[in-house]
C-alpha cells in the first residue's frame, strides 16, 4: 500500500471523528506495512483532553504490540499534529510521520514550531507531509464551516 492508501484509511477515521461530534481528524499506525492500530479525535466523548487521533492511536498500537515502543513505526495522520502529540511519537521511538493538511495555528511540525526537530531530543521523527492534503483540509473545514452556519442559526448540532 502507499502513502495515499493510508492515508485513505486515516480520512476514513476522521469521518468517524467528524460523525460522532469531533473535530474530523484521523489516524494510523503502520508497521512493516500492515496497519497495526488505528484512532480517530475523541477528547469529547472520552472526557479526555489527550485523546487526539495520534495518541488513541499509538496507545492502540502499543496495546497490540505489547510494547509502548513503536520502533520504526509509521503514523498516517490527516492533520498536522500538536506539541503535545509530536511529544508523544517522539517518547513513543516513532520512526515516521505523514501528515495531510497544515494546522496553521497549533500544528508542531511545519506551522509553529518544528517540535520534532528540538535539539534535546533523543529520537527524530521524519515528517512527510502534504499527502492528500486537499482531501484533509476539506474534511475539516467543512466541518468547522457547518459548526459555524449552526451557531449562527441557533440549531443544535
Amino acid at each position: 500500500m502507499s502513502h495515499d492508501d493510508f492515508m485513505r484509511l486515516a480520512l476514513a477515521q476522521a469521518a468517524r471523528a467528524r460523525n460522532a461530534g469531533e473535530v474530523p481528524v484521523g489516524a494510523v499506525v503502520v508497521l512493516d506495512g500492515a496497519v497495526v492500530a488505528t484512532g480517530f479525535n475523541q477528547p469529547i466523548a472520552a472526557t479526555d483532553p489527550t485523546a487526539h487521533a495520534e495518541v488513541v492511536a499509538m496507545r492502540a498500537a502499543a496495546a497490540a504490540l505489547k510494547n509502548y515502543r513503536l520502533t520504526g513505526a509509521t503514523i498516517y495522520v490527516t492533520v498536522e499534529p500538536c506539541l503535545m502529540c509530536v511529544g508523544a511519537m517522539v517518547h513513543a521511538r516513532i520512526g515516521t510521520l505523514v501528515f495531510g493538511a497544515t494546522e496553521p495555528r497549533s500544528g508542531a511540525i511545519v506551522s509553529m514550531t518544528s517540535a520534532h526537530e528540538f535539539p534535546g531530543l533523543n529520537h527524530r521523527v521524519e515528517a512527510i507531509g502534504g499527502v492528500l492534503e486537499d482531501e484533509c483540509r476539506a474534511i475539516i473545514q467543512e466541518f468547522f464551516k457547518e459548526r459555524r452556519a449552526s451557531s449562527r442559526t441557533g440549531d443544535p448540532e
